[in-house]
């Protein structure tokens, strides 16, 4: 019963956590900035705005897949309820920060769909806080925490560039 539990604790703290952090940080920040009001783009909207929601969707996509692997791992991605186990499946094997890439691929679809150079900004604001806290905070925290682990998974699969192959410990 308390696997259930924890599974069950694990699902609820993950979404929560989903819809305060990049639900604040890609959705209503955004919609603040821009009133989420479509550009007009003119002829060239039949490129534009597919592009702009293809990488919206796929950001949404890797994000959501990225916080389930954290709940399969019995905890969440917020700091205060981590997990066990350094999670290195699924897409962390291909990069350790899927979902901040995940995160400011939501953010970079919103600017070419509405329009906004102020939406650009905040997206270069969001990139260097994320990578400020990745590299003052969360790197040093999960040396700390999962020690050897966390030292050969880092030097092994990027933190901002995917690599092209799945790493296999």
């Amino acid at each position: 019963m308390a696997t259930s539990a924890s599974s069950a604790r694990a699902w609820i703290g993950t979404i929560t956590f989903l819809v305060l952090a990049p639900g604040i940080v890609a959705g209503f920040m955004p919609w603040v900035i821009s009133g989420w009001q479509l550009h007009d783009w003119g002829g060239p909207a039949w490129v534009i705005v597919p592009i702009a929601w293809l990488t919206i969707a796929t950001g949404a996509a890797f994000l959501l897949y990225a916080f389930a692997l954290f709940a399969v791992h019995r905890g969440t991605p917020a700091p205060v309820a981590p997990t066990q186990t350094l999670v290195v499946i699924g897409v962390y094997r291909f990069v350790r920060n899927p979902m901040y890439l995940a995160v400011l691929a939501i953010i970079l679809g919103q600017p070419v769909l509405f329009g906004s150079v102020w939406l650009l900004l905040y997206a270069g604001f969001v990139l260097a806080a994320v990578v400020a806290f990745v590299k003052g905070y969360e790197e040093p925290t999960l040396t700390r925490t999962y020690g050897d682990e966390y030292v050969d998974y880092r030097r092994n699969v990027p933190g901002w560039w995917p690599r092209l192959t799945p790493w296999r410990r």
